[in-house]
């Protein structure tokens, strides 16, 4: 099996220490961008939540080129906004997307809500306005380790798409024999109740008589993939941490319940390995003329301390 890429990441002992300035690719502008919904531009800028801006539009207290705007109206590069006594000019923009790594602890779940009322991997996470944290595969409440968090809805899709083929690296705990025999049919593949599966390799990683380390590798990601491949062997796995994900590693100073960030450089990198360009473009709100800072200040003021994550920093690419 090829190696993965393998990228040297500066580690920092806190996840909320920091961050310094990233290096970001210029991105390529592609003109005129497509209308979009004035409430998802205006909740993109801060100004509030969809919600309580479609209320406003209901209500008239927002206008669109000197007129009233409509619920459901879109607006476009150049179209002027009015709200809330200050003015604003629609312009095409670099989208900014995150991504960062999170050390999930057992016990959690990775849902956005539990009808059972148990933590979920979302819990720990910043806030942000106008986007939404996505999981990049999921790992089930026994399991730990790596959880890739972004607000790059194409990035999570392609990497989880089993066409692209991103490794998934886990490392087992086994409760019973191994033998070569049971290896070879982990790696040469084993029928599953929803089909053939494999590893893409296994290594062996110490342990004592009875209990086994294994750290084994696999490049799709059905529901309890892992677990099933060892049961078809009748050995148990005693305890199961996902360790990387593409190219990304879990950081060895990373807690659990903690999260790190990833650089606008690891994020344009990791699109590029499942062959997406760069970030598309996105529509902005942009303060008129003759506004003074203070009232910009005003307008966007936040709440609570600011999270400010660990920096990952590429090196080197293989």
């Amino acid at each position: 099996m090829p190696k993965p890429k393998r990228y040297k990441m500066k580690q920092a002992k806190h996840p909320r220490q920091k961050q310094a300035p990233a290096m970001e690719s210029k991105p390529q502008h592609s003109g005129e961008h497509k209308p979009e919904r004035l409430q998802k531009i205006m909740a993109t800028a801060g100004l509030g939540s969809r919600r309580m801006l479609e209320q406003k539009i209901k209500k008239g207290e927002v206008l669109i080129n000197n007129k009233p705007a409509s619920l459901g109206q879109s607006a476009c590069t150049g179209d002027h906004l009015s709200f809330a006594g200050q003015e604003w000019k629609v312009v095409n923009v670099a989208s900014k997307q995150r991504s960062l790594v999170y050390n999930k602890p057992t016990g959690e779940v990775t849902t956005r809500s539990d009808p059972q009322g148990r933590p979920t991997v979302f819990d720990r996470l910043p806030k942000i306005q106008g986007a939404r944290w996505i999981a990049v595969g999921r790992l089930d409440i026994n399991t730990s380790g790596l959880l890739l968090m972004t607000t790059d809805g194409e990035l999570a899709n392609a990497m989880m798409h089993p066409s692209n083929q991103v490794d998934r690296e886990y490392a087992c705990r086994i409760f019973g024999e191994i033998d070569a025999e049971k290896l070879a049919n982990l790696r040469n593949g084993v029928m599953l109740d929803d089909g053939m599966a494999q590893f893409s390799d296994i290594q062996p990683a110490g342990g004592e008589e009875g209990n086994h380390w294994f750290h084994v590798t696999l490049l799709e990601g059905r529901n309890r993939e892992v677990r099933r491949l060892w049961a078809s062997q009748d050995v148990m796995v005693s305890r199961l941490k996902r360790v990387r994900y593409g190219a990304v590693f879990l950081p060895k100073r990373l807690r659990m319940g903690e999260w790190s960030e990833l650089s606008a450089l690891d994020h344009k990198i990791l699109r590029e390995d499942v062959g997406l360009g760069p970030i598309p473009d996105q529509l902005a709100l942009k303060p008129e003329k003759g506004h003074r800072d203070s009232d910009k200040r005003s307008t966007f003021k936040k709440t609570g301390p600011r999270k400010k994550s660990t920096r990952y920093k590429n090196v080197d690419r293989r």
